[in-house]
């Protein structure tokens, strides 16, 4: 019997709602309940989904992605980034970079290609924190160790791509053996001119959605308005080539400063996302196959291994030299690990600037993302329970018992 997609979607939102309520009576964050179940139904346990069907439904990510970038966007009112100034931004550059820095560093160090080393270090550079804000979400966490990681983390993409394109740009000029002219100062600049674009796109959006939010009265209207601003922000975006993410951000960013609106619609988002979150981290594992790890060798452990020294060592400094609370610099680290989103997707952009390597990249990135997704959530508990940030009790149990 053949079953058609709405049958797997079913089952991933059965399977991540079997799997959260076990990881949260174990005392784990639901989300890594939900990766664990993917991985069980994925390749690499049963593979009772198919790998075509988790091919056609890379939507779910986007949506997902979308809407927490766009609800990211909410918290950064003005009021706020006054107060934070460019603390994030410095934090976020520094972490990146030195991430990057001391992956390629320690690759070279043990003999690896300089242009592999290189590309390897930018991608180190790249977190997607997603599964980390859920956590967050999940035990209402508040404090300045929280409220600086969604700052960083929605920076952290932007200045990810950046170093990206700095890097790229200085391996395709090693590789280039047809004689090939490359524009330098366009392939620097393209990346920061993309961040900026990405900005734009989000920043149009934003105001655009103000005007009909303005105009109509029901929540149902109001719940089309938002879904329909979310996706096109991420849409256009996309047809433009560059960073979703930014772009909802920015839409979020933007609405929450000119509407009075935007309180609601932070409201109407986290009460439908809750499924769509089930779905993307249930599609996450089972996109995940553990056979891979046997075959990271040197190159992957030292990968994973310099690549958590230098984002928590780069938060710390950066935290240092912004004069940031002690609980920050000693913390903040420690959820910036996980990557998947932005850092996978530039395997196949790497992929094709060094084809012999593509193989050897997308295991070494992979298996990382496979540790990195399991193990981050449960630091995130962790780090935020010794912060004295979260509730004792998860937000999705008080619903249940308030209920």
């Amino acid at each position: 019997m053949e079953f058609n997609t709405m049958f797997y979607v079913a089952l991933m939102l059965l399977i991540g709602s079997l799997f959260g309520r076990v990881a949260a009576m174990i005392k784990l964050p639901t989300v890594t309940g939900y990766i664990f179940g993917g991985l069980l139904i994925g390749p690499s346990f049963f593979h009772i989904m198919p790998e075509t069907v988790i091919d056609n439904m890379e939507i779910i990510s986007e949506i997902a992605l979308a809407f927490i970038s766009f609800t990211i966007g909410l918290s950064f009112k003005a009021s706020y980034l006054r107060r934070v100034g460019l603390t994030p931004l410095i934090i976020a550059a520094i972490e990146s970079t030195l991430a990057a820095v001391l992956v390629a560093g320690s690759l070279m160090l043990i003999g690896s290609d300089t242009a592999f080393s290189l590309i390897m270090g930018a991608i180190a550079a790249a977190t997607a924190p997603t599964s980390i804000l859920l956590v967050m979400k999940e035990y209402s966490a508040k404090g300045p160790v929280s409220e600086m990681l969604k700052s960083v983390a929605a920076l952290d993409d932007a200045t990810a791509l950046i170093l990206f394109g700095f890097c790229s740009t200085a391996v395709r000029i090693m590789v280039n053996t047809s004689g090939e002219s490359i524009n330098v100062l366009s392939s620097i600049f393209q990346p920061i001119l993309s961040v900026f674009i990405a900005l734009a796109v989000g920043a149009a959006v934003g105001f655009a959605m103000k005007y009909p939010l303005k105009y109509t009265k029901t929540s149902g209207q109001k719940l089309g308005l938002l879904i329909a601003f979310v996706f096109l922000s991420s849409s256009i975006s996309v047809g433009f080539g560059v960073s979703e993410l930014l772009s909802a951000m920015m839409t979020g960013t933007v609405l929450t400063n000119i509407s009075s609106d935007a309180p609601q619609m932070g409201e109407f988002s986290d009460r439908i996302t809750p499924p769509i979150f089930i779905l993307f981290f249930v599609l996450a594992g089972a996109q995940l196959d553990i056979h891979i790890i046997p075959t990271v060798g040197l190159i992957g452990i030292m990968y994973i291994i310099f690549r958590v020294v230098g984002k928590f060592s780069g938060a710390y400094i950066g935290a240092l030299l912004t004069h940031s609370p002690k609980v920050v610099r000693n913390y903040l680290g420690f959820m910036l690990l996980p990557q998947a989103g932005v850092g996978i997707g530039l395997i196949a952009i790497s992929a094709g600037i060094l084809p012999e390597y593509a193989d050897q990249i997308r295991t070494v990135v992979l298996s990382a993302t496979l540790l990195y997704e399991f193990s981050g959530p449960v630091i995130t508990k962790l780090v935020l329970r010794k912060t004295g940030e979260i509730s004792t009790i998860p937000s999705n149990v008080q619903e249940a018992a308030d209920f």
